[in-house]
């Protein structure tokens, strides 16, 4: 077992993508520094799981492969990122209709012009917020008055039905806010982000990411199963030890972060995800399935196996369905239950894997929504996560750098 040392100018505690981003700026800069994290592995919610063969992400997850941060912190060619097709397939009524982005998927026009989403014009503005949104930079939308995702979209002019039928499930799945209230400036941007790029699974998980994020900080600089009691000013207490330090970064989720700050907790999104096996995939499509009634529980879904091949062993096939908001009951049977409404009873004859609930899937994120909050408490302590910026991988990346910047502000 590795001795930690007894000093040295920096401490990041957590080794989720925020920690190690911190770190590796830190580190980049010549500083001694460490991570120290409670769990058996790097990553945060950001783990992957190898169960019977198979690939299971911690939560249905997706890399957004325009996120600015991924351009300069990861090397994305060694991710060997495997893409879904643009747009999505949406079951209502045991009916699937393809909706695509029609710049991208120009022989799949026709098809979303008459998917019974929405009306012509709903596609339309569709366009045109997308339009809007990629000739918008961050601190544009940033400063516009903030709303709920749902007033927005009805200030936009977009139908009751294509809310309940496309946005609610494809916006309330990625920001696990099946109701819409998430605020108008992350909700924008999110769609900019994938109006500009495309969403990817690393071939072998998304714990890919971070674990080419610390085999570039070294592993001798990272303590796995090294959980941290208490920190004050210049000291960093463990089970076992005390380490003495310069800055102290605190890059926790939020409620472990606010209770090793005594700071206030703030409210946590929730999230259910349930993965089956089965001989053969439901559908052959690359796309997210959504649900076209808006209702649930399970929002969106998609075979994995078909994006990445890897994710399954050969012959099998794995589907995840993703069940944003919610945790308690019988996630399996209530996934069943719908997903037979699409695909009929061969569903029944799935193998059910593993079933995940994320009591904190990511920080909630209300109107008015202001990120890039401080990342300096004074007294070289420092604190970092998609929490002190926007709840995406993005805003993880994103705090621990600036946060790192910080950190050498402080050590300068």
């Amino acid at each position: 077992m590795k001795q930690l040392p007894s000093s040295v100018d920096a401490v990041v505690i957590g080794a989720g993508l925020a920690g190690l981003a911190a770190a590796r700026q830190i580190k980049s800069h010549g500083k001694s520094v460490i991570v120290l994290e409670a769990q058996d592995g790097v990553g945060g919610r950001v783990r992957t799981d190898k169960v019977d063969g198979f690939l299971l992400d911690r939560g249905f997850q997706v890399l957004l492969t325009a996120y600015p941060e991924l351009k300069t912190q990861v090397d994305m060619s060694a991710l060997d990122l495997k893409m879904f097709s643009s747009g999505a397939v949406v079951m209502r009524n045991g009916k699937a209709s393809v909706v695509t982005d029609p710049f991208r998927e120009p022989r799949r026009a026709v098809a979303t012009v008459f998917a019974p989403i929405g009306s012509l014009t709903d596609k339309m503005r569709i366009a045109a917020l997308r339009w809007r949104v990629m000739r918008s930079s961050e601190a544009k939308i940033l400063s516009k008055p903030d709303i709920s995702t749902v007033v927005a979209l009805r200030t936009f002019g977009f139908s009751s039905k294509i809310i309940d039928r496309f946005f609610r499930s494809l916006f309330g799945g990625i920001q696990l806010d099946p109701e819409l209230r998430t605020s108008r400036r992350m909700f924008e941007i999110i769609f900019k982000y994938l109006s500009e790029g495309q969403s990817a699974l690393p071939n072998n998980g998304m714990s890919a990411l971070p674990e080419q994020m610390a085999k570039h900080l070294g592993s001798e600089n990272i303590f796995l199963d090294t959980r941290v009691t208490g920190i004050s000013s210049g000291i960093v207490s463990t089970t076992n030890s005390q380490i003495k330090a310069k800055a102290i970064v605190v890059a926790t989720d939020q409620p472990a972060s606010a209770e090793l700050l005594k700071t206030d907790k703030i409210a946590s999104r929730v999230a259910g995800c349930v993965y089956f096996a089965a001989d053969s995939p439901p559908t052959h499509e690359k796309f997210v399935v959504l649900d076209g009634t808006g209702k649930g529980p399970v929002l969106n879904a998609a075979v994995l196996s078909n994006i990445a091949p890897s994710y399954a062993p050969p012959g099998q096939h794995l589907i995840v369905a993703a069940l944003p908001g919610v945790i308690d009951g019988d996630l399996e049977t209530m996934s069943r239950d719908q997903l037979r409404t699409w695909w009929g009873p061969q569903v029944d004859a799935w193998r059910h894997i593993k079933t995940y609930r994320i009591a904190h899937a990511g920080p909630e994120q209300l109107p008015p929504f202001n990120p890039e909050q401080q990342v300096s408490l004074g007294d070289g302590i420092f604190v970092c996560g998609d929490h002190r910026d926007t709840g995406s991988i993005q805003g993880a990346l994103y705090s621990g750098r600036r946060c790192g910047d910080a950190v050498l502000a402080h050590l300068s």
